[in-house]
C-alpha cells in the first residue's frame, strides 16, 4: 500500500504522512465500550491494567504472550514472576504516557515481540498499559506499519475499528516519523 506505480499512463495518488491535526479524527470511531481488552487483529488484543491482571481471563482467551508498555514499579507492576504460574510469555517496555517520552526506540523490538507471538501456532498476544489508549496502541500501530505494510493512517483505521484509541501528541509525531521513514524506504525499492 505504500508505493505507487503507473498503470497504463495513469500516476495512482502517492501516500503521504498526514498532519496530526488529521489524524486525530480517525481513532474514536467505535461506539463506545467498556471493555478491558479488545481484539483488534486476528490474534492481537489491546487492554488495560485489569485486563493484564486478570490471569484467569487471559488464560480463558488463551493468551500465548503479554507485552506490557506501561512496565516498571510506578506503572503496571507485572513481569515475567507475575506470569510464572502460566504459559504466558513476557516482554516489558518501561514507558511513560507523557508527549515527551520517546517510545520510537522501542517501536521494532516490541514489533519483533508481536510478530513472534503471532507467528507461533495458536499465538495471541495481549499490548496493554494502564487504560490500554496510549501506549499500548502506538506499539500495536507502530507493528502494523513494520510487519503488515500498512500506513500510518491504514494501521490507525484497522485498530480504531476494534478499539477507541489515543496516542498522546508526542507519540502521533513519533508514529508520523515512523511513518514516512517507511514511506521513503518503499519509495526507493
Amino acid at each position: 500500500m505504500r508505493r505507487s506505480s503507473s498503470f497504463l499512463g495513469r500516476t495512482e495518488v502517492r501516500y503521504e504522512t498526514p498532519p496530526a491535526s488529521e489524524l486525530q479524527r480517525l481513532l474514536w470511531i467505535k461506539p463506545a465500550s467498556s471493555s478491558h481488552l479488545d481484539e483488534v487483529r486476528p490474534g492481537i488484543y489491546i487492554g488495560d491494567m485489569y485486563a493484564a491482571k486478570n490471569k484467569h481471563l487471559l488464560q480463558s482467551l488463551k493468551i500465548t504472550h503479554v507485552l506490557n508498555a506501561a512496565h516498571g514499579k510506578f506503572s503496571v507492576n507485572t513481569g515475567v514472576s507475575y506470569y510464572r504460574d502460566t504459559n504466558i510469555t513476557y516482554h516489558g517496555v518501561e514507558a511513560f504516557d507523557m508527549p515527551s517520552f520517546d517510545l520510537s526506540p522501542f517501536f521494532y523490538s516490541a514489533a519483533k515481540f508481536i510478530k513472534s507471538a503471532v507467528s507461533t501456532p495458536g499465538g495471541k498476544v495481549l499490548v496493554h498499559c494502564a487504560m490500554g489508549l496510549s501506549r499500548s496502541s502506538t506499539l500495536v500501530l507502530a507493528y502494523l506499519m513494520v510487519h503488515e505494510d500498512m500506513t500510518l493512517v491504514e494501521a490507525i483505521k484497522a485498530v480504531a475499528e476494534h478499539r477507541n484509541i489515543c496516542p498522546n501528541s508526542g507519540f502521533m509525531e513519533q508514529l508520523r516519523e515512523l511513518d514516512q521513514n517507511l514511506l521513503g524506504r518503499s519509495s526507493a525499492v
